[in-house]
Formats: structure tokens, sequence, C-alpha cells
């Protein structure tokens, strides 16, 4: 299982432990240490379209306009932080965030 997102956030680390407790082998990669690949990025962007982005974020709102008006995947190119996090994969399976509803579809009740 692979957690993208970043070090420093909390809602990343709380699903890393949540399922690190449940016996699952967690990786997770940081997005700015090291940046997903054009053929990552659009993999999650097939996927999620522009929920991708996170655009209540403070780095969303710091982005010059000709950015806020891109594509999500310039944006995130740009300024990874702008991602919405976490995104997980569980084998060919995608996941946005660390809602009730996510963490019932990885976790067991």
């Amino acid at each position: 299982m692979m957690i993208y997102g970043l070090n420093t956030c909390a809602v990343c680390q709380k699903a890393r432990k949540a399922l690190e407790a449940d016996g699952r082998d967690v990786n997770f990669r940081d997005v700015r240490a090291d940046p997903l690949s054009e053929a990552e990025l659009a993999e999650l962007i097939a996927e999620f379209g522009d929920r991708l982005v996170d655009r209540t974020s403070n780095d969303y709102r710091g982005l010059n306009d000709w950015l806020k008006n891109s594509e999500a995947e310039a944006q995130i190119s740009a300024q990874p932080k702008v991602m919405a996090r976490p995104v997980i994969r569980d084998q060919e399976k995608l996941y946005l965030g660390w809602d009730e509803a996510v963490q019932r579809a990885l976790l067991p009740v």
C-alpha cells in the first residue's frame, strides 16, 4: 500500500498510523521531497479530476492568477502542497482523503 502526501500533514500521519496499526505494509511518499512523475500525476487526475487540488489551502490561495486558472496538473507540478491528501493506493484501487468512507473501505469494522 502506498500513501502519497506530506510528512507534515496531520491527516496523512493519522491515515498511516491507522493502517499500520491494522497490520498493513504501508509505504509513504512525500510529494514535496519526491514529486509525482507526469504519468503518476496523469493517473491521479484521471481518477479524481479537479478534486485532486485542495482549493481551500493557503498554498492554493498563494498561487498566481495564471496558475489558479491552469489545469490541476500544472498547479500540482508547480506547488505539490496544493494536492489534496492523502492519496492512498491499495493495489489497483485509489482513494482520496481519510474520511469515514475511505476508512470503512480500508479498515475492518
